[in-house]
């Protein structure tokens, strides 16, 4: 086995090679979110531009959304590692439960503990043996530095004055450009490693290569459960809390070793949880502002000189420090004047909920998880394939304003997922947006309030304590409504925002109808495409009509850019009219301003996506699955009558052939493919 213990001397022209890598915390930071192949792609959130960093995309169970976090993050990090103000200040995510801030610094310190196991980004620190005849130390033998300084800070201070320790440091390869940027992050030594050093240094009558002789360099143990090199502190109530907990205590066991009680060694840092982050670590302060007035000073401290202190005795540290709180907390403390020191050292990031269903999608997959769903019994239960969808548009239709000039629920929603919203521009979202970011309560900004991650989990599992749910074998996707109504009455106590939020539910309950109704024409016609082929027929005739070589035939050939074969087809202008009559266009001024967006809707998309499918258009698809059932069928209402009334054999055999095609070719089971039938024979939340 390879020794992992190595002298300094070794270590520093080790680092003069590049083998070991010396910068502070923001700087590896900085260097692990631009490390990633490609790491920045510019994206539009909201009608604005931004960038997307796919750091923090990797992985199985990687960050959702919080392009804005990030963006925000990001640009801390990156100023901290140019010398900025950000080296001397918190990074604080305030927002309201349940929208992804805890997770957020979860997946950051796995992800920077992942970084800094490759060996050249690996954290090193040094070991001082005690020389044999030195007394004053009972049965220490070797003392580690408490706060994981790098070995180079020890270096740096090793012959005393700067200049001298540069002159030395020359020695070893390094030229004066390497050194004047490695002392930009100097620091001094901890008051116990100074002092054990000097103490070593007298009884080597300043003999520094009898010094370097007992240091030994040694790797920062990289642990999640330890504390080391990433570390939580979360906030505990008045009687249980203690400055103890962040920066340690004297130690009676050392004193029973330690004869000079001047010896600042007597203190044991690493009880605390800031000492086992300060070589280069992350420490995470859960709900900061809940801590009481003496944690609070001890985190000023920390924060604007990243230095522990202890009865006057100081260890500087290295250590990037992020916290969260939500809004309650962050007004509350603004609200006491002789806080605001602490206030003035954060960075404050609103977070908001997830505002895309879209991406509201994969959240709701993790809320749902990956393993085996049971019974109580123990047998399968399946999953609706309408539920996902179901659930994370009705959570995300709560989490957006109501602007009545502007923009509907449905529309809003349907731009922040960056879909069409009929003629309505993603510039009126991004008006709306940058209008409430300047409300100075923050609770009513664009995305800060609504139903969280957490609320979703609610709903799933009370969902699955169903007894119709165990006995069907299925989660079937209208109980979500029923499930969150539950929710809602138990954890909302707002009237006013109770009250929302069932609007909403209703408008939920809508979209799943006109979902049901697609799904019903997809089953009807034996083909899971049926409504997208013809959507996406409608849209070629329509681009058809508008060419100038367009003959008597009504026939044209176009390229389809998904298959990149050339097709030919006939324009049907009764297909095409009663599609828009549908949509309640009477009029061939309405008619052809509508083709007229379809068709600079399709030029626009096929540029970027070639796939493109036009199914985000959800008020057209409702229209073409509207025409093409009252085309196959005598109405709409014929195919629910021919469901509902299975009295004679040819109903009987349409409703068996379409209950097979949604069990084999559209994900159903036998319980919620009968009850979606049901659901679309009914009148109820009919819009």
């Amino acid at each position: 086995m390879k020794n992992l213990h190595t002298d300094l001397g070794t270590y520093l022209v080790d680092l003069k090679e590049g083998k070991h890598i010396f910068e502070n915390v923001f700087q590896t930071l900085a260097r692990m979110m631009f490390d990633h192949p490609d790491s920045i792609k510019p994206i539009v959130v909201n009608g604005r531009n931004t960038y997307d960093f796919l750091k923090f995309r990797a992985g199985k169970k990687h960050i959702i959304g919080m392009f804005h976090v990030i963006n925000q993050f990001v640009a801390f990090i990156k100023d901290g590692a140019e010398g900025g103000e950000s080296k001397e200040m918190a990074f604080v995510l305030v927002g309201e439960p349940g929208n992804g801030k805890t997770y957020f610094v979860d997946y950051l310190s796995a992800m920077y503990r992942d970084f800094v196991t490759v060996p050249v980004n690996k954290k090193h620190t040094f070991r001082l043996r005690l020389p044999e005849g030195l007394e004053g130390y009972g049965n220490i033998k070797a003392i580690e530095s408490q706060t994981y300084e790098d070995p180079f800070i020890l270096a740096a201070n090793l012959w005393g004055d700067n200049d001298i320790c540069k002159e030395k440091l020359q020695e070893f390869g390094f030229s004066e450009n390497e050194l004047e940027a490695y002392f930009e992050n100097y620091r001094p030594l901890g008051a116990d490693t100074e002092y054990i050093l000097n103490e070593i240094k007298a009884f080597y009558d300043d003999d520094i290569e009898k010094v370097i002789s007992s240091i030994e360099v040694v790797p920062v143990p990289i642990s999640a459960t330890l504390g080391t090199i990433t570390g939580k502190y979360p906030a505990k109530d008045k009687l249980t809390s203690s400055g103890v907990d962040l920066v340690g205590e004297e130690s009676i066991q050392r004193l029973l070793h330690i004869t000079d009680t001047n010896n600042p060694y007597r203190f044991d840092l690493r009880r605390g949880a800031l000492a086992r982050v300060g070589g280069g670590g992350v420490h995470f302060a859960d709900e900061i502002f809940k801590n009481k007035t003496d944690l609070m000073k001890i985190y000023l401290g920390v924060v604007q000189n990243r230095m522990i202190e202890i009865d006057a005795f100081k260890w500087p540290i290295d250590t990037f420090i992020i916290a969260t709180s939500n809004n309650v907390d962050v007004q509350n403390y603004r609200s006491n004047g002789e806080e605001k020191p602490i206030l003035d050292r954060c960075k404050f990031c609103y977070v908001a909920h997830n505002t895309d269903y879209k991406l509201q999608e994969q959240l709701t997959n993790y809320a749902i998880g990956g393993g085996a769903k049971t019974t109580f019994t123990g047998e399968s239960m399946h999953t609706d394939p309408n539920l996902v969808y179901t659930i994370s548009t009705f959570v995300t239709l709560t989490r957006l304003p109501r602007v009545d000039d502007k923009l509907t629920p449905i529309e809003m929603m349907k731009l922040a997922a960056g879909e069409v919203a009929g003629e309505k521009s993603i510039k009126a979202l991004a008006e709306i947006v940058e209008e409430l970011e300047h409300e100075s309560d923050t609770t009513k900004r664009f995305g800060q309030k609504g139903l969280g991650q957490r609320d979703l989990a609610r709903m799933l599992n009370t969902q699955r304590g169903y007894s119709e749910s165990n006995e069907g074998k299925c989660l079937f996707a209208l109980d979500v409504f029923k499930a969150g109504e539950e929710i809602i009455l138990d954890y909302v106590l707002d009237n006013t925002e109770r009250a929302k939020y069932f609007e909403d539910m209703k408008l939920a309950k809508s979209l799943y109808r006109k979902r049901i109704r697609t799904e019903m024409f997809n089953a009807f016609m034996d083909e899971p495409a049926a409504i997208k082929k013809d959507v996406m027929m409608y849209v070629n005739m329509i681009v058809g009509m508008g060419r100038s070589d367009l003959g008597p035939d009504k026939i044209i050939t176009y390229r389809d850019p998904q298959t990149g074969k050339t097709q030919p087809i006939k324009i049907d202008e009764r297909f095409v009219n009663a599609v828009e009559n549908e949509l309640e266009m009477k009029t061939q001024e309405q008619k052809e301003s509508f083709r007229g967006q379809i068709r600079k809707i399709y030029a626009q998309r096929l540029q970027t996506d070639k796939n493109y499918d036009f199914m985000d258009n959800v008020d057209l698809v409702k229209s073409v699955t509207d025409t093409r059932l009252n085309s196959d069928i005598a109405s709409a209402g014929g195919l629910v009558g021919a469901l509902a009334n299975r009295t004679n054999e040819d109903n009987e055999r349409l409703y068996n052939r379409i209950v097979s095609t949604m069990i084999k070719k559209l994900g159903y089971c036998d319980t919620c493919a009968e009850k979606s039938i049901e659901f679309f024979c009914t009148q109820d939340h009919q819009t």
